[in-house]
């Protein structure tokens, strides 16, 4: 009698967590494409991909890579893209298991995105000015070694994550048990958490609408695979950053939040002193000083940077 109730009460917790899984995904439905601009699509190795311009032809070019995390898309660059489109051409792209684009169940690694990288850069633009947030500025490093950038702005940059554990990559991506976990860690509170505890200086900048896209991003069909390999460690590259940053040949400028604790704003003056590199700083922001302080940012860039008017 006692394992026909165990029995029981284990059937009623499965069957509650694929109805409560399913009931997460029909909720987020369909996601929308958050950038003003053309969408277009880019067949990478059999993934379809998702990316969006906007901008004058004419004028230079400007690859935009979001970082990596749970719900991580281009509407991380969502506040900034209509004031660069001003002097840009903007090319804004979901990465592989992001966003709008296909999340096919990998095993991601930072060679697979450096090569993605690589090739869209190669297919899509010429000679870009390429912007990448957090771990994904790594993946921008590995691939100007083969790639015609002609020049790399790195936000809060890191070529370490956390240590490697293909254990929890494993779990994460079996489909009942992983998928609860991940519904949890990417539910609304936990996405608002990493916003307040390591996205924004100021909570009150936090858009609803903001935690709403990312949530819904999160939960559509296959996003557990790519942040299963990004909270395994797997993501991480095999190479020194500051090492690769110093005999790397593109222009090259790092861009910090002051108050940065994730990557906190020591290492960026340790990765520009190695590098012999431009460190501009903003103040009273942390990881995503970009979508806290658009308008700053943008006039740090702009300055920077060469434009169509120059």
């Amino acid at each position: 009698m006692k394992a026909r109730t165990v029995l029981g009460a284990a059937v009623g917790t499965v069957g509650a967590a694929v109805l409560g899984n399913r009931l997460l995904a029909d909720r987020a439905g369909d996601l929308e494409n958050p950038i003003v601009g053309v969408e277009r699509t880019y067949r990478w190795r059999g993934i379809e991909t998702t990316y969006t311009v906007a901008g004058d032809p004419n004028d230079p070019e400007m690859l935009l890579l979001h970082g990596v995390y749970a719900g991580s898309s281009s509407h991380e660059f969502a506040p900034i893209v209509d004031r660069l489109s001003e002097d840009y051409r903007v090319i804004a792209v979901d990465l592989p298991g992001f966003g709008r684009s296909e999340r096919p169940p990998l095993v991601y690694s930072s060679t697979l995105y450096a090569e993605f990288v690589r090739d869209f850069a190669a297919d899509v633009t010429d000679e870009p000015i390429v912007v990448a947030s957090s771990l994904t500025g790594s993946f921008a490093v590995e691939a100007a070694s083969e790639a015609d950038f002609e020049q790399l702005v790195l936000i809060c940059p890191t070529d370490e994550t956390s240590p490697e554990r293909p254990w929890l990559r494993t779990l994460v991506r079996t489909p009942i048990v992983g998928t609860t976990l991940f519904n949890l860690l990417a539910s609304k509170p936990a996405i608002r958490y990493f916003y307040d505890r390591d996205g924004y200086y100021d909570p009150s900048r936090i858009d609803d609408d903001e935690v709403d896209y990312a949530w819904r991003s999160a939960h559509q069909p296959g996003a557990r695979y790519a942040p299963a390999s990004f909270s395994s460690g797997t993501l991480d590259p095999e190479f020194d950053l500051a090492t690769e940053l110093a005999g790397l040949e593109t222009p090259t400028t790092l861009v910090w939040g002051r108050d940065a604790e994730l990557v906190p704003l020591r290492e960026g003056r340790d990765l520009a002193e190695a590098a012999d590199l431009d460190l501009v700083v903003i103040d009273y922001a942390t990881q995503l000083p970009h979508a806290e302080h658009p308008d700053k940012f943008v006039e740090y860039l702009t300055a920077e940077l060469p434009r169509a008017d120059a």
